[in-house]
């Protein structure tokens, strides 16, 4: 049975199917500002908002197709987020708005 997984495992990684499981970005929030102002990632890839601040956020988009409210998040904590629709999504921060980035989700 190990054997069987071992090379199960194995085509999956040569096939490229692993690839989207080891993928993914991270993006830290610290002095009320984002560490990106725009990032590109493809459908399906995961963004992983990091609170390296002291105070709480809220990350947040009502662009249309890729609305999203992570909620409070409190001071350590992080968040993950994955976009399935292409275009150009406005991230902010509902508790201090001056905190904007752009991601590009491609196809």
């Amino acid at each position: 049975m190990v054997k069987v997984m071992r090379i199960a495992l194995a085509l999956a990684f040569a096939s490229g199917s692993m690839v989207a499981y080891a993928a993914g970005h991270s993006v830290s929030q610290k002095g009320r500002a984002f560490s990106e102002n725009a990032i590109t990632i493809k459908k399906g890839e995961t963004i992983t908002f990091v609170n390296d601040d002291n105070i709480a956020h809220n990350i947040m988009s009502t662009t249309a197709g890729n609305e999203f409210n992570l909620g409070s998040q409190a001071p350590g904590a992080s968040s993950p987020l994955t976009l399935n629709n292409a275009g150009e999504v406005a991230v902010v921060c509902a508790i201090h708005p001056r905190m904007k980035m752009t991601v590009t989700v491609t196809d």
